[in-house]
C-alpha cells in the first residue's frame, strides 16, 4: 500500500539532514545559491499546461532501444519524468520512490518514464544501481527537455563547482554538455493531454509520488 511508504519529502529531508555539512563552505554555499535562482526562475510559462497536448519525442532508453512517447500512449497514460542525472542523490532518491510505487502505476493502467541528458551509459547505470523497473532514457540533444520549456544552462561560474565533487557534465551528458532540465514531473493522458504538471527549479523539491497516483486514479484507469 502506498500509505506504508515515506513521501519523498520525508526521504529528502533525512538524505539533506545526512548530507549537512559535507564538502567545502564556498561549495555548498554556490550550490545553494544556484538552487535559489533557479526556484525563482519561471520554467511553467514556457511549458505544456493542463490541458495542452504533450510534445511527442523519441529517444534511446538505457539498452539502447528507441521509445516513442506515441507508442507509450497507445497502451495508456503516461508518468513523464525529468530528471538531472545520475550523479544527483536527490534525483536518485526520487526514482527509487516511483520504483517503489511502480506496481500501483501499472494498476492503473499507466507507463512510467524518464529522462535526463545523461550519455545512455549513464542512464544504464543508474537503472542497474537502482534496481529500476521502467524506461530510463537518454536526451542527448535536449530535444524532450527543449519541447518541454526545461532547459538551462550551467554557467561558467557554476562549471568549477560541479567538477569540484566530480561531476564534469561536459564527460557525462550527450552532446548538450553542461545544460541540465529543470526537475519536473507531469502526468500525460491517453489521448496525449498534459493532466498534471509540476516543475520545481529547486533541485530538491519535487511532485509527491502519492499525489501522481492520486491524478492517474482520477483518470479512470
Amino acid at each position: 500500500m502506498t500509505d506504508e511508504l515515506s513521501s519523498y519529502a520525508e526521504q529528502r529531508d533525512e538524505l539533506a539532514a545526512a548530507m549537512a555539512g559535507r564538502g567545502p563552505e564556498e561549495v555548498r554555499a554556490g550550490f545553494a545559491a544556484a538552487a535559489a535562482r533557479l526556484a525563482a526562475t519561471d520554467f511553467a510559462q514556457r511549458a505544456p499546461k493542463v490541458g495542452e497536448q504533450a510534445p511527442r519525442f523519441t529517444l534511446p532508453d538505457q539498452s539502447g532501444e528507441d521509445v516513442a512517447l506515441a507508442e507509450l500512449l497507445a497502451e495508456g497514460p503516461v508518468v513523464l519524468i525529468f530528471y538531472r542525472g545520475a550523479w544527483c542523490p536527490f534525483c536518485n532518491l526520487y526514482l527509487r520512490a516511483f520504483q517503489a510505487r511502480l506496481g500501483r502505476v501499472a494498476q492503473l493502467g499507466a507507463t512510467l518514464v524518464a529522462i535526463s541528458p545523461q550519455a545512455p551509459d549513464g542512464s544504464l547505470a543508474m537503472a542497474e544501481k537502482n534496481a529500476l523497473g521502467f524506461s530510463v532514457l537518454s536526451d542527448g540533444a535536449a530535444s524532450a527537455i527543449d519541447a518541454y520549456g526545461l532547459r538551462w544552462e550551467v554557467d561558467e561560474q557554476l562549471q568549477p563547482l560541479f567538477k569540484t565533487v566530480g561531476n564534469d557534465l561536459a564527460e557525462i551528458n550527450g552532446e548538450v554538455a553542461w545544460a541540465l532540465p529543470a526537475t519536473a514531473t507531469f502526468v500525460i493522458d491517453a489521448a496525449g493531454v498534459v493532466r498534471y504538471v509540476k516543475i520545481t527549479g529547486n533541485w530538491r523539491e519535487r511532485a509527491e509520488p502519492d499525489e501522481v497516483l492520486e491524478v492517474l486514479a482520477g483518470l479512470g484507469g
